[in-house]
């Protein structure tokens, strides 16, 4: 971005004296030369002033650096009572091995571990709906990219954890029959220990997160490979990952990025 930024202010300065040398030439000459400038202008503005802008609206990351108790992001839409779902996302740990912490937790009035998915220390990945626990045969140690999908239905608390579009596994009995309750906080890198806050830093998700989208029923094996492979539909008809629903907090940073960029497989 500088160095483009630096190229383009060098060719302004070309053009003012171009457009200086052309004083006592034609009006038309003088006109193409200052339309160019303008353009030139524009587009150094737009790179200094602009760079938070993204195109399209999805392609963004949520990066958390350190392991602390007060970066994170807030998703602000509220969610509808839900007796199933799919929660999809791509996700970076840099956690260095000590347990990737919270990707994410939604909680509800009086019940703070509504919906999380945890890793704490060399224990194994966790799902918890309504302080119910699943343990999920998933591994984010590598410090890379990793597509991870959960699907859960109230009916018997069947649940099924992919990872990058692949069936890891599966399981029942977690949380059944139990809706999931509406109208709660969802954070993305903190455990909440009561509704929206109380975060605890041995529990904080270190790296980046992006394309975290939620659909109100259990995807196909097909469709969660579709979208790891990312040449299926990407945005959560409950919640989709948009840039106006997600806003980062406490030094957390909100940086353009497109994770299906020379990914997709055919």
């Amino acid at each position: 971005m500088d160095e483009l930024e630096g190229q383009l202010l060098a060719k302004v300065l070309a053009l003012e004296k171009e457009r200086v040398a052309l004083s006592h030439n034609s009006q038309r000459q003088r006109q193409e030369v200052e339309k160019e400038l303008d353009a030139l202008q524009d587009r150094v503005a737009g790179l200094e002033h602009g760079s938070s802008a993204y195109s399209p609206p999805d392609a963004f990351k949520i990066s958390i650096p350190i392991r602390n108790n007060y970066m994170y992001a807030r998703v602000r839409k509220a969610l509808p009572e839900l007796y199933a779902f799919t929660v999809c996302m791509w996700l970076r740990s840099r956690s260095g091995g000590s347990g990737q912490g919270t990707p994410f937790s939604y909680s509800v009035p009086g019940q703070a571990n509504e919906i999380v998915l945890l890793e704490a220390g060399h224990d194994p990945m966790e799902l918890l709906i309504n302080d119910k626990v699943a343990q999920l045969p998933l591994s984010l140690k590598d410090n890379g990219w990793h597509h991870i999908c959960i699907a859960w239905t109230t009916r018997d608390g069947l649940w099924s954890a992919y990872q990058d579009g692949e069936l890891q596994g599966s399981g029942e009995n977690l949380a059944a029959w139990h809706p999931i309750k509406p109208h709660g906080i969802l954070i993305l890198g903190q455990e909440q220990d009561t509704l929206g806050g109380r975060f605890d830093a041995t529990q904080a998700f270190v790296g980046d997160i992006a394309q975290f989208n939620l659909w109100d029923h259990a995807l196909t094996p097909a469709q969660v490979l579709g979208i790891a492979n990312c040449t299926g539909p990407q945005l959560g008809n409950v919640l989709p990952w948009e840039d106006k629903l997600v806003e980062a907090f406490g030094g957390a940073k909100k940086t353009t990025f497109d994770v299906c960029k020379g990914r997709a497989k055919a």
